[in-house]
């Protein structure tokens, strides 16, 4: 069952242009930029309108995904596809979240960007960086573990832990899948009410330009556009590496896959943007459930790997925590040897999934990394505190394209995506490809 949201008429009018939720929310973001450059103060106090929409998808995000797991496997029927999937989903997630802590790894030691700055480590506010370094502590692989269990079955609705819902989804699926005909109609009424919900997403996302502009002035207002000059090199390091990750690493995953990694950007453009504006891949997750849908992935597979890959396909995190460490470690004139450098990356391989789900995951993640190899010191989190939030933007965008080609490689992988409907889809984002289509169609 495709999203209700999506679907279109064949004889509907074309859009006037600004009616586009892409167009509006890049209008959104330049004039949050606008007004947090020359209104600082302005800006910052509009910091509650992007607050106020991130509640509002987080809102729906737990009973979307739970809607979605549970009519998948309770449709799908067969339970050992269910689990097929999901050891195929792990093994993607797995591989490229290493190759991007490697990539991290090779483009730190190549270009040493912390090379000549000569921090005195005592000379750092230790206390700025404290919370974060309190929040990695609390976050183990153990506790991380039996944190996916919620206390009730509501709690993991109510508390919006991602892990907790999928779990809760996933026995729910396989019971209702094993009743027969009265699971038959339990699927029946939880269909009907999935499609509410997605028509809820719908209506949630026309908020989208006011959060990102919101979102968008604060961000510019509190930290300003200044704030990147002493630490551009490192801020445009990670923005070319996570570039390059994207077009070439998953690019040649696409191209292997039979799609281009271009055509599917597109795609997603409103959903980037709107990730872009609120520096949360959270704010968009809905919405690529939805599209992921009607794009010809199966139920099944969207809601295993989209929700999974948000806590462990974190791709762009990745690469910013080896970047970011040795950066730290160079600036601070430590000296890793290769074997200190594995153990990092070791390391940040475990914690970046005992850190999953935490508000700020990325800083925390580099924290609890920090914290279990003491030669490069946690304090040195400070040179880059006031760069995070604008790293966390390319960060979010990283992360949420490598879910999606996940989700694509996936269904491929299992010989699941409907050709037509992901064609369709690719091509209706290009205007180029739907031209090119409608003449093929006339001169047939």
């Amino acid at each position: 069952m495709h999203s209700p949201t999506l679907e279109m008429t064949p004889t509907a009018k074309p859009r006037r242009w600004y009616t586009h939720l892409y167009v509006q929310v890049l209008v959104a973001i330049a004039a949050g930029v606008t007004i947090g450059h020359f209104a600082p103060a302005t800006g910052e106090a509009l910091k509650p309108l992007g607050d106020a929409f991130i509640k509002l998808v987080k809102m729906v995000i737990a009973p979307v995904i739970f809607l979605t797991i549970v009519t998948g496997i309770a449709s799908m029927r067969d339970l050992r596809a269910v689990g097929r999937v999901a050891a195929k989903a792990f093994a993607y997630f797995l591989t490229f979240s290493t190759l991007a802590l490697i990539i991290g790894m090779v483009i730190a030691n190549v270009v040493r960007p912390g090379d000549g700055l000569n921090i005195d480590p005592a000379s750092l506010d230790a206390a700025s960086v404290a919370s974060y370094s309190e929040k990695a502590h609390e976050t183990s692989i153990v506790g991380f573990l039996t944190s996916m269990i919620p206390d009730t079955f509501l709690s993991s609705m109510t508390e919006g832990n991602i892990l907790q819902v999928l779990v809760i989804a996933i026995l729910f699926g396989v019971a209702l899948a094993t009743l027969g005909e009265r699971g038959d109609r339990a699927l029946s009424l939880l269909e009907d009410v999935s499609a509410v919900f997605f028509r809820l997403v719908s209506i949630v996302m026309k908020t989208a330009p006011i959060g990102a502009f919101g979102a968008m002035a604060f961000t510019i207002g509190k930290y300003g556009v200044g704030s990147l000059a002493n630490l551009a090199q490192l801020v445009g390091l990670f923005y070319v590496t996570s570039i390059l990750f994207v077009v070439v690493v998953l690019g040649t995953v696409a191209r292997l896959a039979g799609f281009s990694i271009f055509a599917l950007i597109r795609y997603l453009k409103e959903e980037l943007l709107l990730v872009l504006g609120t520096s949360s891949s959270e704010s968009a997750l809905p919405s690529l459930i939805a599209k992921m849908e009607a794009a010809g992935c199966p139920k099944t597979i969207v809601g295993l790997v989209v929700p999974t890959g948000y806590s462990f396909n974190l791709d762009g995190t990745n690469i910013y925590m080896t970047l970011a460490a040795l950066f730290i470690a160079q600036a601070c004139g430590v000296d890793l040897t290769i074997g200190q450098q594995l153990l990092l990356l070791a390391v940040a391989m475990l914690s970046s999934k005992g850190a999953a789900g935490v508000t700020g995951a990325g800083f925390i993640t580099l924290a609890a990394t920090l914290s279990i190899v003491p030669t490069v010191p946690v304090a040195g989190m400070a040179l880059i505190l006031g760069i995070d939030r604008f790293m966390s933007e390319c960060r979010s965008l990283t992360n949420f394209i490598g879910n999606a080609v996940a989700t694509v490689v996936v269904s491929r992988w299992e010989n699941a995506l409907d050709p037509a409907a992901f064609r369709k889809a690719i091509s209706a984002s290009n205007p180029a490809a739907r031209d090119t289509e409608a003449a093929l169609l006339a001169a047939e």
